[in-house]
């Protein structure tokens, strides 16, 4: 596929044999909201992490407007984008590590061409708004994910609960209504106990209006993609917080039937290794920080800072990796559907830290039709033909880790214990 993209309107660009363009401007087919507000920040955003976000977004809609089934492996897709920015050579100097970064996430062949551009007439009044601004700007220490999953919940309880410096909690949301619904009743819970300001809260949305392919695996490149450009106007050297647990980092498929080309590698090792080295190239003094890359979910919960508010929110978290299907089935509002991975390695977290979980779900016990079945049994497979002593080899399945081995190791055979120990109880 070939897709020129255009952050404006008057962007006359255009190259022979496209498939169809991509313009960020063009409201009937695109909607993104991080103009939406003038932010008081310490100054205007860098250039180069502002390039990166429209890299993101351009790289999310091409995810979702090009069908895999359309690829000749029914998966792995070849697109080619053109696309402007603002510091032509660096960018130029760094195509080849973004493309490999991006293919790893996707499981795509991406193809990037730059060209030059400038600030438009939007951006600018942006900027010098910023600047007018600046007496009332709010001095922020660090960014932390916040998606609204039960990570990310612990990840802002334990940052709120050990630190007194400033952090900007950045969160994002999608098409569907399920996921900004946990985050506010999140955001209001933090605000209201820890003395936190609305302002400490950034919500982002963006959506592909005829966006037809629904594994979207480079939603996550946007969502940080956000993040580091909030960051990179803190006008200092600033922490990016990454709560997620090591197992589901690590992205191991538990058996050749579990569709792991659909999931995620968000936080993977080697994804995560990659980031870190673009945003170096790319001159931001941006640090990316999981704390919880050798923890397993089971173990977040049991060493999270405020045992009392994680139990008595912990419904009000969303792990499903489609929340919104309970409307579909006629549902009033969203829910776990109770059998994908991210759903039991939820529960058997849960169950580990020796919580009662008032979580709703649409399923319990894998009783709701064939994919459920088919779900419950492939994980017991798969944990059937476990075997702890070549764990060292299955961590490297979905992408090469060069370090800490032995520490990625164990961390893969107790997430593993962890799932075992749940699913042994249903039969």
């Amino acid at each position: 596929m070939i897709i020129p993209c255009k952050v404006s309107m008057n962007d006359n660009f255009s190259i022979d044999n496209e498939n169809f363009e991509i313009n960020l401007s063009d409201k009937k087919s695109f909607t993104y909201t991080f103009w939406k507000k003038i932010r008081k920040m310490d100054q205007f955003y860098n250039l180069a992490a502002l390039d990166l976000l429209y890299i993101s977004l351009f790289v999310f809609a091409a995810d979702r407007l090009v069908l895999r089934e359309l690829a000749s492996d029914g998966w792995s897709r070849k697109i080619e984008l053109y696309i402007p920015v603002l510091n032509l050579e660096r960018w130029n100097t760094n195509r080849e590590l973004l493309q490999k970064m991006i293919g790893f996430l996707s499981g795509d062949s991406w193809l990037i061409h730059f060209r030059q551009r400038e600030l438009d007439d939007e951006e600018v009044h942006y900027r010098d708004k910023m600047i007018a601004s600046k007496a009332l700007n709010k001095d922020y220490d660090r960014v932390c994910m916040f998606s609204g999953g039960l990570d990310s919940f612990v990840g802002v309880i334990d940052i709120l609960q050990s630190s007194d410096a400033n952090t900007l909690f950045v969160s994002h949301y999608g098409g569907g209504k399920g996921t900004k619904e946990y985050q506010d009743i999140l955001k209001a819970r933090f605000i209201e106990l820890y003395n936190l300001e609305e302002r400490d809260f950034c919500q982002f949305y963006a959506s592909v209006k005829n966006g037809i392919e629904d594994t979207t695996r480079t939603r996550s490149f946007m969502f940080f993609s956000h993040a580091i450009a909030l960051a990179s106007a803190m006008g200092k050297p600033v922490e990016m917080i990454v709560p997620e647990n090591g197992l589901i980092s690590l992205n191991i498929p538990i058996t050749h039937s579990r569709l792991g080309t659909s999931s995620t590698r968000t936080t993977h090792p080697y994804y995560m290794q990659m980031l870190q080295e673009l945003l170096g190239q790319l001159g931001l003094g941006i640090s990316i920080r999981n704390p919880y890359q050798y923890l397993t979910k089971g173990e977040m919960l049991l060493q999270c800072k405020n045992q009392e508010l994680l139990k008595a929110e912990l419904h009000n978290t969303m792990s499903c990796s489609h929340p919104d299907q309970g409307r579909m089935r006629g549902a009033t509002k969203s829910c776990h559907c109770g059998y994908c991975l991210p759903c039991v390695i939820r529960k058997a977290a849960i169950k580990r830290a020796g919580i009662t979980d008032n979580s709703d779900y649409f399923d319990v016990l894998f009783t709701s039709g064939l994919t459920a079945k088919t779900n419950l049994n492939s994980y017991k497979l798969g944990l059937e033909r476990f075997d702890a002593k070549y764990s060292f080899l299955s961590i490297q399945k979905s992408g090469p880790i060069t370090y800490d081995i032995d520490k990625f190791t164990q961390l893969y055979i107790r997430g593993m214990q962890e799932l075992t120990q749940y699913l042994e109880e249903r039969g």
